[in-house]
């Protein structure tokens, strides 16, 4: 298995986008799950803010990928139905998913699109989230029409995936939608994470491929546990399908890949390819969540950091500092 080409070893360091500490705020305590796109000649970047009492969806703007500026919460909580009324946490958009393409937002019926998963009881990540839609003509992002009721449940899922969905990754090929997602196969605890496949000609019905994980847990791996967060790239230089994805195991959780030929049938690189850093450094704890995006020929990783708080940080959950970071193929110019 080729891999080289993937890796980013080069990590910056800091956080790029933070919780902010700010009483009532949406990222309060936390920010989480970046997913990096291009718009209109500038990056955005759709974040999910943790505020006690569960998750909301911000935007950021930036130009170089590493200076981001907030520009507002775009999923808020109480917006839709009692379903999502807690919080709403969107990890996919309609973008192209090509390796070298730059992530680049893409519209359907004259609408952009994002998917978004929430959890029903307040708390950090209590209860089973399903799988809402929300759709947008507005160029500022800002500004989205709800579908209403979900569109894909645990309800209808096999016995892995009852305790509830988590992040959606969203790809357009073939013709049609494919959407990948992790779920957990108990709502208490001690569950293991696991990612399934389901397509669709309208985004609205989606039909499930298996009635079984496509890319499982492995009990003597790293990834013993969870194999989670897909993110899903055409890589054009290889004639691939590449999955980025975290796993958790012995090793705590680390970013790890997967190919495919066909979308269907996965690969797993043997080892993660991003790995938690040394004590005291921004991802001792977890280098986890990852969302690719090339730029200028480089690929950059971003993903969520966590460490343990220090003396300075802002309140967090857990006694945790989660902030989300980038890495990338090249070294960072001092």
């Amino acid at each position: 298995m080729e891999i080289e080409h993937l890796i980013t070893p080069y990590k910056l360091g800091k956080a790029v986008l933070q919780g902010s500490g700010v009483k009532g705020a949406y990222d309060e305590y936390a920010v989480d799950c970046p997913t990096v796109f291009r718009h209109n000649g500038r990056y955005y970047m759709l974040h999910v803010g943790f505020d006690g009492t569960g998750y909301q969806t911000g935007l950021a703007v930036s130009d170089d990928l590493v200076s981001w500026e907030r520009l507002g919460v775009v999923l808020a909580r109480g917006a839709n139905r009692p379903w999502d009324s807690v919080g709403m946490a969107a990890t996919a958009v309609l973008m192209d998913n090509s390796l070298r393409g730059g992530n680049e937002l893409l519209k359907w019926n004259g609408k952009y699109w994002l998917m978004y998963h929430s959890y029903p009881d307040k708390g950090y990540e209590a209860g089973s989230a399903e799988v809402g839609l929300a759709y947008t003509d507005d160029e500022s992002l800002l500004k989205w029409t709800f579908v209403g009721e979900p569109v894909f449940s645990w309800r209808e899922g096999a016995r892995w995936e009852r305790g509830g969905l988590y992040k959606v990754n969203l790809v357009r090929a073939n013709g049609r939608f494919y959407m990948y997602y992790n779920a957990k196969n108990d709502p208490t605890g001690g569950w293991e994470e696991q990612i399934g496949m389901a397509v669709s000609d309208d985004l609205m019905n989606w039909e499930r491929c298996f009635d079984r994980p496509i890319v499982p847990v492995n009990p003597h791996a790293w990834d013993s546990r969870f194999a989670s967060d897909p993110f899903v790239m055409y890589d054009e230089d290889k004639a691939q399908w590449v999955m980025f994805y975290y796993g958790l195991g012995d090793l705590s959780a680390c970013d790890g890949l997967a190919v495919s030929r066909d979308m269907y049938t996965w690969t797993k690189f043997p080892a993660p390819i991003l790995t938690t850093g040394r004590k005291g450094t921004l991802d001792s704890k977890y280098a986890h969540k990852p969302c690719v995006i090339c730029k200028d020929g480089m690929l950059y990783h971003f993903y969520c950091a966590v460490r343990p708080m220090v003396e300075g940080d802002i309140p967090g959950m857990y006694n945790e500092f989660r902030c989300i970071t980038v890495a990338r193929s090249e070294p960072w110019q001092v």
